[in-house]
């Protein structure tokens, strides 16, 4: 399908690849996916129906917050989606947090997991547990406006182009290899809501297509 089904999107962004990848014929098996977040989760909602539409054809397993009162927590009751909560408050440190997180991750044996709004710097543990597995949305064009508050640092540049970039992990912050990418224009008068509110439909666009592309990548799109 076209980047824009619908013309008026135009003004929101630009996303490559245009086209969303498509299994190989014969494929079957259903991808088993994590997510992880700390806020409103509309990232997870997104990508939950994508999934539930085989856009990929993948299942939202378990969800995994940080944060009791996040909004993300209430959608997957919504949905109807597992959803564990893991404190980092009650971690002695980031490696131990990211140990529960490869625990429950194993238990649920997923194949993916997807960092959707976590608001937490993970560490080489958690890497190391699942190589080419994580997938994180950020609010911006990749290398640029790397870490904390990327739709701040854009508006302070005072760029005229702004945009989402779905990416693997690895372990340095926002550096892995680039999956998919959305350019969106900053308009006259954008402020951090109204830019932002912008971007984030464009993170729902792409981020399950990353998904589908990480699967492929790692072959995880084959027949079951």
């Amino acid at each position: 399908m076209p980047a824009f089904a619908d013309p008026s999107q135009q003004l929101d962004g630009f996303q490559w690849p245009l086209q969303p990848a498509e299994p190989a014929p014969g494929a079957m098996r259903r991808l088993r996916l994590a997510v992880m977040a700390s806020g409103e989760g509309s990232n997870f909602e997104a990508l939950t129906l994508a999934c539930r539409a085989d856009r990929p054809p993948a299942d939202v397993a378990l969800l995994v917050v940080n944060n009791a009162a996040c909004g993300a927590r209430e959608r997957a009751r919504r949905l109807g989606v597992p959803c564990r909560l893991i404190d980092h408050r009650l971690q002695p440190s980031r490696e131990a947090l990211d140990a529960a997180l490869i625990s429950a991750f194993q238990e649920a044996q997923v194949d993916l997991v997807v960092m959707a709004g976590w608001m937490r710097i993970v560490t080489p543990r958690l890497v190391q547990a699942f190589p080419e597995r994580l997938v994180n949305i950020h609010p911006s064009l990749l290398p640029s406006f790397r870490g904390m508050d990327a739709v701040g640092q854009a508006l302070a540049a005072g760029v005229r182009l702004a945009g989402c970039t779905a990416h693997l992990v690895n372990e340095e912050v926002d550096a892995g290899r680039i999956l998919v990418q959305a350019a969106v224009p900053v308009l006259d008068g954008d402020d951090h809501a109204s830019l932002t509110a912008r971007i984030q439909r464009q993170e729902h666009r792409i981020l399950p297509l990353a998904v589908g592309l990480a699967a492929q990548r790692l072959g995880l799109l084959a027949q079951g």
